[in-house]
């Protein structure tokens, strides 16, 4: 629990966190008073003839890894909370809380269920169970392997110590994907509009016969920035599920650590073991692959002449006929998932041709 304590220590009020916690670019994290209070001190210009703070854009450096970082116009109220240390946070104090001396309550010993009147006092190695010494001797277990319990309970407390860390590792992970993909989200938007935008300065020089194929083709554009959101969506939420669901099975070991009575310990601990190998392994969960967001096979360059407007048409064409035009791929990149790819044997594009313009 001292080693989790230092984690959790503000490096600027050298006190454990105090809510809300933020998370900045570089994965480090702050009190939003103290973040709020060392962009103060490093933008002393932009405070007004009252005294107080503007606190709308802005700069300030991380003091722990002095990573430049950038505020926009929420200034820190902008910056992410970073949930799962304020969720971990609590679970420490409720756990530093009930370790206080107390009244003593001797808790009493588990019984056996065989032998009722004998204490379980030996942990079975074959059959991975705590037991009582009749059952060793005469009992269920006699051709069995037993060890003192007090051995196994530091052996699987360690190992149980030993995975929550390996659990708070994979949830910051799991926590910087998400962050990955909502930056992804803002991106694919980005390139979506900057498309749309292209291709719209493009039809305003076409007047009023190219009105309808513009709203055509950029419905193109928005129904594939569309299924990209939805599939980037789609693995947030996944990934936000899994995250959820390991925060609360951290929840339930950091409980189980403070379980003194080491029969009831083992009792519980081989399942949660399981569980926590279970919850760190997220390979069930779709990568978004590198170029994923990218939208730039919409692109938009027109050689036309006006007397063949009403003969304009998506056309099919094998790639090395390609003229300088507008291409709008009927599948996704080829970065995208396997559930999203389609099969273009024949290497063809749908391509926005004006090659009619240029006939006399």
């Amino acid at each position: 629990m001292e080693s989790l304590e230092k984690q959790l220590i503000c490096p600027i009020c050298l006190e454990i966190f105090s809510k809300p916690v933020v998370i900045l670019p570089c994965q480090h994290n702050l009190c939003r008073k103290c973040a709020n209070d060392v962009f103060q001190a490093s933008n002393p210009y932009l405070s007004t003839r009252s005294g107080s703070t503007v606190t709308s854009g802005g700069r300030f450096r991380c003091p722990s890894c002095r990573h430049e970082v950038v505020l926009d116009r929420h200034g820190v109220y902008g910056l992410q909370r970073n949930l799962l240390v304020e969720n971990i946070i609590d679970m420490y104090k409720q756990g530093s809380t009930s370790s206080r001396p107390a009244p003593e309550e001797k808790q009493e010993q588990p019984m056996c269920e065989t032998h009722e009147e004998e204490k379980i006092n030996i942990y079975c190695v074959t059959c991975s169970v705590p037991t009582c010494s009749l059952c060793k001797v005469f009992g269920a277990h006699k051709d069995c392997e037993v060890a003192p319990l007090d051995n196994v309970f530091h052996k699987q407390k360690a190992e149980l110590t030993d995975c929550i860390s390996m659990l708070v590792g994979n949830n910051e992970r799991t926590q910087l994907v998400i962050i990955q993909l909502e930056e992804t989200c803002t991106t694919v938007n980005e390139n979506g509009r900057r498309q749309k935008s292209k291709v719209c300065e493009t039809f305003d020089h076409l007047f009023a016969l190219l009105e309808e194929k513009k709203g055509e083709m950029t419905l193109r554009i928005s129904s594939e920035q569309e299924e990209k959101l939805d599939y980037l969506r789609g693995l947030r939420r996944r990934y936000s599920e899994h995250l959820e669901s390991t925060a609360k099975l951290l929840e339930t070991a950091i409980q189980a650590m403070d379980e003194s009575e080491m029969a009831v310990f083992l009792q519980t601990t081989k399942p949660l073991l399981h569980k926590i190998v279970e919850g760190t392994n997220t390979s069930h969960i779709d990568e978004v692959q590198h170029g994923y967001e990218n939208m730039e096979h919409f692109t938009a360059d027109f050689e036309l002449q006006r007397r063949a407007l009403m003969k304009v048409d998506f056309t099919t064409r094998k790639k090395q006929e390609l003229l300088p035009v507008l291409l709008l791929s009927s599948s996704s990149s080829s970065s995208q998932s396997d559930q999203h790819e389609e099969e273009d044997g024949d290497d063809t594009k749908h391509v926005f041709s004006f090659s009619w313009l240029n006939q006399k």
